[in-house]
């Protein structure tokens, strides 16, 4: 199987990028899009060249560390599906492909595909936690939890902060990401101590980083690998009211 990619090259976050042609013919229907970055290299290697740089860890979808875009798309056409999860047999053969990688100005980038998405840590660290006694693990069905709130939270829980909405987001905002962090915590029983801080710190952590505002356009929804709604957007914005209310 033959395929043409137009990559993305950009050797640090200070200089000037631009997107290189490279052709070839060794590629395998079975194979993930980061399967076919890794035999790409190996040619380039052999050829002397600068092999590309991307970000990956699990490779099974579950991690978030990579993701680019592919024709446009974030992680590329297939529906709720990450880069690595993403094989060449929804290419056709001679098929040119254009990668690029996050585009927004809090992600900067790095190095060709990859970009700094540490303001995603950032956020999480301004309250995704919760407080509890030291010791052991309590049993778990001492903690009654109604069944729509666990699945809700659940839901929420599988973001895996890869960053796609972000740019597929045309103001680049991180409300889903954000949403989702806040509402996974403050659906269950165990998150209600931290509710409003944690709502107050990370909207507050979030504005304060260079994402934009939301305006419910729903491109983050459209791309997200988990399927996460948009109704943690509603769920944070509500948190994020009442918890200022209470603080006056």
């Amino acid at each position: 199987m033959k395929l043409i990619f137009h990559i993305w090259r950009q050797k640090n976050r200070g200089a000037q990028g631009r997107l290189m042609r490279y052709e070839s013919a060794k590629m395998k229907p079975d194979m993930s899009i980061l399967e076919a970055l890794d035999v790409l290299n190996e040619e380039l290697i052999l050829r002397g060249e600068e092999p590309v740089a991307f970000e990956h860890d699990c490779r099974e979808g579950i991690c978030g560390s990579c993701g680019f875009v592919i024709n446009g798309v974030a992680h590329g056409p297939l529906e709720k599906t990450t880069v690595c999860q993403l094989t060449l047999r929804h290419f056709r053969d001679g098929e040119e492909l254009y990668l690029e990688p996050w585009r927004a100005r809090a992600f900067p980038v790095l190095r060709d595909l990859m970009v700094d998405r540490s303001p995603f840590d950032r956020i999480v660290g301004a309250g995704g936690y919760v407080s509890v006694s030291a010791g052991s693990a309590p049993d778990g069905n001492t903690i009654l939890i109604p069944k729509d709130d666990a699945e809700r939270a659940m839901d929420a829980a599988a973001c895996i902060g890869c960053g796609a909405c972000v740019a597929a987001c045309p103001n680049a905002s991180a409300s889903l990401f954000t949403g989702a962090k806040i509402s996974h915590l403050g659906l269950l029983p165990q998150g209600q101590p931290e509710r409003d801080s944690r709502a107050l710190r990370m909207v507050r952590q979030m504005n304060a980083e260079s994402f934009g505002q939301c305006t419910n356009i729903g491109e983050c929804e459209a791309v997200c690998p988990k399927g996460i709604s948009l109704e943690v957007i509603g769920r944070m914005n509500g948190d994020f009211i009442k918890a200022s209310w209470r603080k006056k």
